[in-house]
């Protein structure tokens, strides 16, 4: 039986390549010269460190300018709270999303479920997998996924026919 999963995952080299060009930016912008800000990256999580609301914001600007031109949806960043680091320093922490969380995948497959659509859809772990008797209403499917919007990025993966 044709089949298919729904997937939110990032690209971690791109991200990685977003995050030199962002801190490559910075060393060569004006108004960041001889200040403490910078993009800390270690693989899980974005920290932007600044001096004040200004230069948080143009980190933040710039940054995400880097990961939408390099393919990166920009609604996996998920941007906390600044707080204070000592020294006159801010940091905020960015967090990634990946996987589709439990209350997400929920209102997926209701959307999916309410469609009536001939398909039945799953809830595995962080994704979810969508199967029919019919490639084509599988496709339906896709296009009905990719108009809702549930608040986190989405593709399709791991399609069998």
């Amino acid at each position: 039986m044709p089949s298919f999963d729904i997937v939110s995952e990032l690209n971690m080299q791109e991200v990685d390549n977003a995050v030199n060009q962002a801190r490559k930016e910075l060393t060569g912008r004006f108004d960041f010269s001889g200040s403490k800000s910078e993009i800390e990256w270690d693989k899980k999580a974005i920290t932007v460190i600044a001096e004040d609301d200004y230069k948080m914001s143009a980190i933040k600007d710039i940054l995400l300018k880097k990961l939408h031109h390099r393919g990166v949806d920009i609604q996996a960043m998920k941007f906390e709270k600044p707080e204070p680091m000592g020294g006159m320093l801010w940091k905020q922490p960015v967090s990634l999303i990946q996987g589709i969380e439990k209350e997400a995948a929920k209102k997926l497959v209701k959307i999916i479920k309410d469609s009536q659509l001939k398909v039945q859809a799953a809830i595995n772990d962080d994704l979810v997998r969508v199967s029919s008797k019919s490639i084509d209403t599988l496709q339906e499917c896709m296009n009905l996924v990719r108009k809702a919007d549930i608040g986190v990025p989405l593709q399709f993966t791991n399609m069998r026919q």
